[in-house]
């Protein structure tokens, strides 16, 4: 498995996988706790905040941050305490022993503890529009972005607890949101059915399907298809929030860590994984918050963790 690639002579006392705000929290509590740290960032470093405009919900920050700034400044402070950071994905992990050893594409490294902090990713329509028009009324975060769209037309897609979650948000600001679902029923849990048909603003499109995002420099409508009778419309709104689900970036550690059955890694004591040493933060763990500054709460418990266990279990 690792015969061609060059061994790092250096161990580190922890390697955390993911550079998001999980990630960078982590590496920057376990930096100032004097622990050699490498950050595994990824080719895409920095999480899904990366893709995301104004961030106001993250404290700090009265007046609001762009999603890429709050990042860098991470970056920057992790590194300015001796962080060492690779922009690479990691292609192998082997937690059988220690050192734990990762492998990138053409170097392996060892350490006595790890974090992984990969992250989740949203899953989305496929549509160009989505990429185009993401942080102008695209958005996967009622929590985070539906206060920009107070009094205006929303529209969800999906059915499930994730989509009922995010409508019953953007109730709360929106003049109106509009559920589109491709079946005639909710896929989500009675209690949260119960609670969106209680709600006025929100109503329900069903047996819809989005075809296309439609707007030039920022979102003005979707064009539907029924999916009985193949009819297509068009319908206006000022946003479009997809909520299908998502996936946690976990496939990597298939066979080494205990997950559920969606690939969200399972934790004992919040961070703790069902290997010695190797602990876990942020939205590949955390099933249910999925926000920056959970994640980010989630990296510092880790950090706190990993330098209790290296202090106990020495090498």
């Amino acid at each position: 498995m690792y015969g061609e690639k060059s061994l790092n002579k250096e161990l580190y006392d922890v390697i955390i996988l993911g550079s998001g705000p999980a990630g960078l929290t982590a590496a920057i509590y376990a930096s100032r706790g004097k622990l050699t740290t490498l950050v595994i960032g990824g080719a895409t470093w920095g999480g899904q905040l990366m893709l995301t405009s104004e961030v106001e919900n993250f404290p700090g920050f009265p007046n609001g941050i762009l999603g890429p700034d709050l990042m860098t400044n991470m970056r920057m402070q992790a590194e300015r305490f001796g962080v060492k950071i690779i922009f690479e994905d990691a292609t192998d992990v082997d937690f059988s022993s220690r050192p734990f050893k990762v492998s990138i594409s053409k170097g392996l490294f060892e350490t006595k503890a790890v974090i992984l902090a990969t992250g989740a990713s949203v899953k989305w329509l496929g549509l160009p529009a989505e990429a185009k028009l993401h942080g102008r009324g695209v958005s996967a975060c009622a929590t985070c972005d539906a206060p920009f769209f107070k009094e205006k037309k929303t529209v969800v897609v999906g059915g499930g607890d994730t989509a009922m979650d995010e409508a019953l948000a953007l109730s709360k600001y929106a003049r109106e949101v509009t559920v589109v679902h491709r079946r005639d029923q909710l896929r989500a849990c009675k209690i949260l059915q119960e609670r969106v048909f209680s709600e006025k603003k929100i109503n329900f499109v069903w047996n819809n399907g989005v075809l296309d995002i439609l707007g030039k420099d920022r979102v003005e409508g979707v064009r539907l298809k029924n999916m009985q009778t193949g009819e297509e419309s068009t319908m206006a709104t000022d946003a479009v929030f997809v909520a299908i689900g998502d996936k946690p970036n976990t496939d990597i550690f298939k066979g080494q860590i205990d997950m559920d059955e969606r690939g969200y890694i399972k934790a004992s004591n919040e961070t703790k994984t069902n290997v010695d040493g190797v602990f876990v933060a942020g939205d590949n763990h955390d099933r249910r918050y999925k926000q920056a500054i959970t994640a980010a709460g989630a990296g510092c418990k880790a950090a706190l963790d990993v330098e209790n266990y290296l202090q106990e279990h020495p090498m």
